[in-house]
């Protein structure tokens, strides 16, 4: 579901719509524009333009640096026979591809859509891959975690060759057809990548929130077991996995629920059902905002899922002192013993 960009000014076609559903022959009737007030819309155009292109910029930096050094130190250090690496790896691979799709959007501020019409089907259908595989690959995560928790030793049948494969495969998969409606759907219009058809717009929005709102019940579901179980445990580190199991799923639904529900409200916007030119006008200020705030999320991953942990922080201080050290053409100590499978269920902590 990529973004309709641009900023759109809301009022005059209101006034219009009003007067047309009003049935009255208003329009004899001379506007009278206040300029001052299209002057200042203009200011609020070019300052949010220029805000919405810092704070991208800013998002695919910190994505790729973040998601990149994730990358790294799972490559380098980490155990891929693990389940939960195997998810982590796909989730930053994932960001980086939601990440690297935010200066594209950036550019048709200034320039519009200029990379036809091909290309408009393929990225916006790359985004919305990006996005549901985001989705799909936290959930299962949280579901896995749920088994090495609650049941750890049903968990133990799904560490096999075939069982990540299979699980990455599936994953994927879906995102892919859950996205295939995207690509069908937009083509230029107007010097814009947008959707061609209304119910093309609603059809995408309507299977976003339904795919968040199953992915949050089971997501709230399942760590609501977790912490039963963790509160039952005599673990050292049960509270630092509460925070962190805390910070995940507030930091999930923080980020992406404002804008689900914005979106929802488009569509009744769009659909007629809401014809005020007030509520037209703020929820184009609020698309705009709640739009930047779960774009940001991409970038956070890193930070909620690994970089809290202290197996990743060992691994970016041995890592960063190693490139230190070459640096320095000293050579460097040898690497701490590392146990296999380091994002594997350990006592109360997942990391």
């Amino acid at each position: 579901m990529p973004p309709v960009l641009g900023f759109r000014c809301l009022h005059l076609p209101c006034r219009a719509s009003q007067m047309e559903s009003s049935g009255t022959l208003e329009s004899t009737t001379p506007f009278e524009y206040d300029i001052e007030s299209l002057l200042c819309e203009s200011k609020t155009f070019v300052f949010a333009t220029f805000a919405t292109t810092i704070l991208y910029c800013l998002v695919f930096l910190l994505s790729l640096v973040g998601n990149s050094l994730v990358l790294w130190v799972l490559v380098k250090f980490e155990n891929l026979e693990s389940l939960t690496n195997v998810f982590i790896l796909n989730l930053c691979l994932s960001d980086l591809v939601f990440s690297c799709l935010l200066p594209v959007w950036v550019s048709t501020f200034y320039w519009g859509w200029v990379l036809g019409d091909f290309l408009c089907k393929l990225l916006s259908m790359a985004f919305s891959l990006s996005l549901y595989s985001s989705i799909f690959f936290l959930t299962v995560m949280t579901i896995h975690r749920y088994l090495s928790v609650v049941s750890p030793l049903s968990s133990l049948r799904v560490h096999t060759l075939r069982c990540r494969v299979l699980a990455t495969v599936a994953v994927w998969a879906a995102s892919l057809l859950s996205s295939v409606g995207d690509a069908i759907f937009h083509q230029v219009l107007s010097s814009d990548c947008a959707y061609s058809e209304l119910w093309g717009f609603l059809a995408s929005v309507y299977q976003h929130n339904i795919f968040f709102l199953l992915s949050m019940a089971v997501i709230l579901f399942c760590y609501v077991q977790i912490l039963r179980t963790l509160f039952r445990s005599r673990s050292k580190r049960r509270h630092r996995t509460v925070r962190l199991i805390f910070a995940i799923v507030t930091a999930y639904f923080l980020s992406w629920a404002p804008y689900n529900i914005i979106l929802f409200l488009e569509t009744l916007l769009k659909t007629g059902v809401i014809r005020s030119c007030e509520v037209s006008q703020h929820l184009g200020y609020a698309v705009l905002i709640s739009r930047n705030v779960a774009f940001s999320h991409c970038c956070f991953n890193p930070v909620l899922y690994v970089f809290v942990g202290v197996k990743f922080r060992r691994h970016l201080k041995s890592l960063l002192r190693r490139f230190w050290l070459c640096r320095q053409q000293v050579p460097s100590p040898p690497p701490l013993p590392q146990s296999p499978g380091a994002f594997i269920y350990e006592g109360a902590s997942f990391y």
